[in-house]
């Protein structure tokens, strides 16, 4: 079985929410670096921004990239660039980028890598090559933030899916000093309000 990537429909349906919690989560520890990285992260599969306008409002240099082209048009079509509680994000520091993971290249030393909940559509025999072009861009001290899925995810049956069992998450970090790992494993639904099994690896991680 293949997955049904409805994006067009999930972009609708989650317009306008807030940054994830695991981007707030990192940014929270980023301020309390008492040596600071330069300021530039990649969003990777950004999708319609809700993450990349966080960043640009917080001063970040950002490359935001995702594998549909509809993404980045609707990221730079956003009406909410100017917040009534956030001062303008500035566009002068946002570059875009329409590439699949199995294409992805990173620049060097980067002090942050987000990737809310679009690491497990990358196909599973690319994710390896994926996971290490992160690690190796980041910079040390640069951190990573973002989602795997478990292995009891409902998702995880899909051929074109890949999953993790907790064991393999710990591998997977261990380039990093872990500052957070929620694993969710529950009953719930999709943002499009169909019935789905979440079996989640929240991440926020620094590269030693």
């Amino acid at each position: 079985m293949h997955f049904d990537t409805r994006w067009q429909q999930y972009y609708q349906a989650v317009e306008g929410r807030p940054p994830r919690p695991t981007l707030i989560r990192a940014l929270e520890q980023v301020a309390q670096d008492a040596d600071p990285l330069p300021q530039f992260a990649v969003d990777l599969g950004c999708g319609d921004g809700r993450d990349t306008v966080a960043l640009l409002r917080e001063g970040w240099r950002v490359l935001a990239i995702d594998g549909e082209p509809e993404a980045i048009a609707r990221l730079r079509q956003r009406d909410d660039w100017v917040g009534k509680a956030w001062p303008k994000a500035n566009r002068t520091y946002l570059e875009t980028r329409v590439q699949r993971f199995e294409d992805l290249t990173l620049p060097p030393d980067l002090s942050l890598i987000n990737a809310s909940f679009c690491l497990p559509f990358c196909p599973p025999g690319h994710f390896a090559h994926l996971w290490e072009e992160i690690v190796v861009a980041l910079a040390p001290g640069g951190r990573f933030c973002g989602q795997l899925f478990g292995d009891q995810d409902s998702w995880a049956v899909y051929a074109d899916i890949n999953s993790h069992s907790r064991p393999q998450v710990n591998q997977l970090l261990d380039p990093f000093v872990v500052e957070w790992l929620d694993e969710e494993n529950h009953p719930g639904k999709t943002a499009l309000g169909e019935d789905k099994h979440w079996h989640v690896f929240n991440i926020v991680a620094r590269k030693r």
